[in-house]
């Protein structure tokens, strides 16, 4: 048996044995808690039909050595699975399953895309064991996009800035959603908030591999109702000689009625990441707003986010808009938001992508 079949043996094998111990903790979990625990299940489920609208730009484009490239087609993007438990008033558990496609192949070279069930969260939360303050405790979501995520609101249609980064440039800037360690989030005064968060560093997805420890805080400013300014950075030894250190400001407005705007923009430093010798930042812009037009009907949003993979070089900068509709026909349990994204690269070389998704929220 090759060593690429015994590799794919195995990943199969760690993704049913990460399934069962889940399920079996979930299991566990509903039949060994107090009576007076309050217990919640629920469900997210992303869904797209996509269309490419644009046949020349470098996502658009069918390579010529591919003769099944499709301009369209159905896909799951995110399916959520998440158990909370409320203990008390001080203490709670959650854990969510994710579900993703397995990139490989069996016995017989065959291509195994199915979709498999993994970790995304399994923390305990302590509340006022630091006055104002809560602590996570395991795998839980990170500080480092989470206010802008909210604020956005539209996770369903695309990640935000940091988040979607590597997926928009194919450039690492070391961001995750979810990590292995210990967040503690407080309010310092009425206007004046806080988190701070020790984590692996590897995100949800990996195992630890070094001893190198990702130290991220923030500080939010709300100096009057409806107005919020944050400031964010994180650090994470990378090497001998080698640091990396993020730095984020957001400035999120929700005094106006049924309106919300949000900006964020950061700066990734690498001392890894060189050219001819000299270290080069990659940093990002994003500015959204949506606006509800029918109260728990329809909403609008659009969103403009400007993309700059290395400061040194010339002709990489990728500006990307998205804007679309958000429609509950029935129910807020069901969603069709239509959207359309717009690429347009700096590059005299490339055309603009032109994109349709057809995006179905559904959650119980």
């Amino acid at each position: 048996m090759s060593t690429k079949t015994i590799s794919v043996h195995r990943t199969r094998r760690l993704g049913r044995l990460t399934a069962w111990l889940a399920t079996g903790l979930l299991g566990f979990c509903l039949l060994f808690v107090p009576a007076s625990a309050q217990q919640k299940l629920s469900g997210t489920v992303f869904f797209d039909y996509t269309f490419y609208l644009s046949n020349n730009g470098p996502i658009t484009t069918p390579p010529p050595d591919n003769p099944n490239f499709k301009n369209n087609f159905l896909h799951f993007r995110r399916v959520y699975f998440r158990y909370d438990n409320k203990i008390n008033d001080n203490i709670s558990f959650r854990l969510t399953l994710d579900g993703d496609t397995l990139k490989a192949t069996d016995a017989a070279n065959k291509a195994d895309d199915k979709f498999r069930p993994y970790l995304k969260h399994m923390y305990v939360q302590i509340n006022n064991l630091i006055p104002n303050s809560d602590i996570k405790i395991g795998m839980a979501d990170t500080i480092t996009f989470k206010l802008a995520e909210d604020r956005w609101g539209y996770r369903s249609v695309a990640k935000t800035l940091l988040d979607g980064y590597k997926d928009i440039t194919g450039k690492d800037i070391d961001a995750t959603s979810a990590d292995l360690g210990i967040n503690v989030s407080g309010k310092i005064l009425r206007p004046l908030r806080y988190q701070v968060m020790l984590s692996s560093g590897e995100g949800y997805s990996k195992p630890e591999r070094d001893k190198h420890k990702k130290l991220s805080a923030n500080l939010q400013l709300i100096p009057l109702a409806g107005l919020s300014l944050v400031g964010y950075i994180d650090y994470e030894k990378q090497d001998v000689g080698a640091n990396a250190y993020t730095y984020k400001g957001d400035l999120y407005v929700e005094f106006i009625p049924n309106l919300t705007l949000g900006a964020e923009y950061f700066v990734y430093r690498n001392d890894k990441n060189l050219l001819d010798g000299e270290r080069y930042d990659r940093s990002g812009l994003s500015v959204f707003g949506r606006y509800n037009l029918i109260p728990e009907k329809l909403n609008l949003f659009a969103r403009f986010d400007h993309y700059e993979p290395n400061n040194l070089a010339t002709n990489d900068e990728i500006s990307l808009i998205i804007a679309g509709l958000d429609w509950a026909p029935l129910h807020g349990s069901l969603k069709l938001q239509p959207n359309i994204w717009v690429y347009d690269y700096k590059d005299p070389l490339k055309k603009n992508d032109l994109i349709l998704n057809l995006t179905f929220l559904m959650s119980f």
